[in-house]
């Protein structure tokens, strides 16, 4: 037997033998190796979920343009006008989780169906903040706790028309007032917020290589326009803004407040 050929085969069997251990590793693991409070869940988020682009009152959003404009960019050229319907089947969504035995689920609320406009001052949707106090009291209903994203990805198209969305300073406020709409009419039930959802992900791939919405870039040919030299930067600005404008007003005037209980008379 060849020298290279004897280490190959003992390679194998030390593969063969930690995939066996890794095995009866994994059939002994229960619930009763994690900690009481570990919470087991799955997630989400709005565009690849709900479907129903153009149903209870909901508005475009970048990504609905962004597939539309460019399908050669999605590897199936699909698009989330159907997703898994998840706006219609919710209750269905729920009903497995609850038999999959999770406790909680992680969920995004599409901006443009809050504010179809993106802006307060353009009106709240009323259908939109009913579907997800549906969504939020199912969940509640069956056990599992609500975590909540405020951004995955799917701007407002009217804010990006408007002004450029993440590229102008004006986001900041539109993004917490957009916020606060959403502390206001589910933070009685909701107390896990995440603001923003992987925001290198969204400046990398929106405005440093344009594969994903809104597709600007100038290092690579498959862009219609975009600045990969500055515009990543002055996004990743903004979104920190944003976010610490959002986080404050939540600490300021919507957390839960801590009980602190009285510390016990000196002996």
């Amino acid at each position: 037997m060849r020298p290279n050929h004897k280490k190959g085969v003992v390679s194998l069997i030390i593969i063969i033998m930690f995939l066996l251990v890794l095995v009866e590793l994994v059939d002994s693991l229960n619930r009763t190796n994690f900690p009481d409070n570990f919470l087991f869940g799955t997630a989400s988020s709005s565009y690849q979920y709900e479907g129903a682009v153009n149903e209870g009152g909901r508005g475009p959003s970048i990504w609905d343009t962004f597939t539309q404009t460019h399908p050669e960019k999605i590897a199936d050229r699909s698009n989330g006008v159907l997703a898994v319907d998840s706006y219609h089947r919710y209750k269905e969504d729920v009903g497995i989780m609850k038999d999959i035995g999770f406790d909680a689920y992680r969920f995004s609320i599409s901006w443009s169906r809050v504010l179809p406009g993106g802006k307060l001052k353009t009106g709240v949707n009323r259908e939109g903040i009913t579907y997800y106090n549906n969504l939020i009291n199912e969940l509640l209903a069956n056990g599992l706790k609500p975590f909540v994203t405020l951004f995955h990805w799917d701007l407002p198209q009217a804010l990006e028309d408007e002004y450029g969305g993440f590229l102008s300073p004006n986001i900041v406020k539109d993004f917490t007032d957009y916020a606060e709409v959403c502390y206001r009419e589910f933070g009685d039930r909701v107390k896990h917020w995440i603001t923003l959802n992987e925001p290198l992900t969204y400046t990398t791939n929106g405005y440093g290589n344009g594969v994903f919405a809104p597709g600007r870039c100038s290092l690579y040919n498959n862009c219609d326009e975009g600045n990969s030299t500055t515009e990543p930067y002055l996004v990743t600005h903004h979104q920190i803004l944003a976010h610490a404008a959002a986080a404050r007003l939540y600490m300021d005037n919507y957390k839960p407040a801590v009980h602190v209980p009285p510390s016990p008379p000196p002996s």
